[in-house]
């Protein structure tokens, strides 16, 4: 334990500007990556890896276990391996957010798009709550979504609130899937999307809210729901759920968050923004 604290108290002591500076990024870094999976079951991997780290440390040098020091020091290599593995989603949403040229920066929204489309899913959403018809709603941003329009019926019809409300009318052919709206146009109905895992959440989702967060998570999308069971609306964005909300804090939200796919940036800049190139999602999938 002695010469663990001396080997500190020497690092201190030969630290300079540079190395400051280094060490300021580095942890803006891990901040950042751990916004990232905060909320998710991979923060609780973590946990697991920096306690079960900082555990045998304290242990082998408190301890001077030779075998489980040499075992800690040549256990770096195998995680630079592991790592990847394990948090493959996580790493993903992140080149992606570097990915979408604008993504860490602020933007203005466009307006002529973005308020008609903001406009319709508000009044639709609350005709549905009124009504307590079930709906999933996914507006794509600039990550394209034509995996999971590939999944449902194409419609590509000219976005209305009466489109939606025929869609999502209870026991049609369709109410059961997602809508996907690209821009200004309905692009399909009764799409697939991907189920978060939100088993360790207090909270109790059903399969719609599952699949908004879940379709979050996998892209920049914003998922719309309308509870069956309550009439409540709610809005997820970035694998986040926020409910109780009214046509009036919808449109807000809305106004806020949502811009048409590629928004104000020119299209060799919109990366993966194309129907053509669609994200590739793990875990479970279903009809919502």
């Amino acid at each position: 334990m002695e010469e663990l604290i001396e080997a500190v108290l020497t690092a201190v002591t030969l630290l300079e500007w540079r190395s400051i500076v280094d060490i300021l990024v580095v942890g803006l870094i891990v901040y950042w990556l751990l916004t990232l999976i905060q909320g998710t079951t991979a923060i609780m991997v973590v946990r697991g890896i920096v306690t079960l780290l900082i555990v045998g440390t304290i242990l082998a040098y408190a301890l001077n276990l030779t075998m489980l020091n040499w075992l800690l020091r040549n256990s770096i290599p195998a995680l630079i391996v592991v790592i990847p593995i394990l948090f493959q989603p996580e790493l993903r949403r992140a080149l992606e957010q570097i990915g979408r040229a604008g993504g860490l920066l602020p933007h203005s929204p466009t307006l002529s798009a973005s308020a008609h489309v903001v406009d319709v899913i508000a009044i639709a959403a609350r005709r549905l709550s009124e009504r307590r018809w079930g709906a999933l709603i996914v507006l794509e941003r600039d990550t394209g979504l034509g995996e999971y329009v590939e999944t449902g019926v194409p419609i590509d019809g000219s976005l209305s609130v009466e489109l939606v409300l025929n869609v999502f009318f209870p026991n049609s052919p369709l109410h059961d899937g997602a809508v996907i709206v690209r821009g200004e146009r309905l692009g399909a109905a009764g799409c697939v999307l991907p189920l978060a895992d939100v088993h360790a959440s207090p909270t109790h989702y059903g399969t719609r809210h599952r699949a908004a967060i879940g379709i979050t998570e996998v892209a920049d999308a914003i998922a719309v729901v309308v509870s069956e069971e309550t009439g409540r609306i709610s809005i997820a964005n970035n694998g986040h759920l926020v409910s109780n909300l009214d046509e009036g804090k919808l449109r807000k939200v809305l106004g806020i968050l949502y811009r048409p796919p590629g928004g104000n940036q020119p299209p060799w800049m919109r990366g993966r923004g194309s129907p053509a190139d669609p994200p590739k999602a793990d875990g479970p999938k279903a009809k919502v």
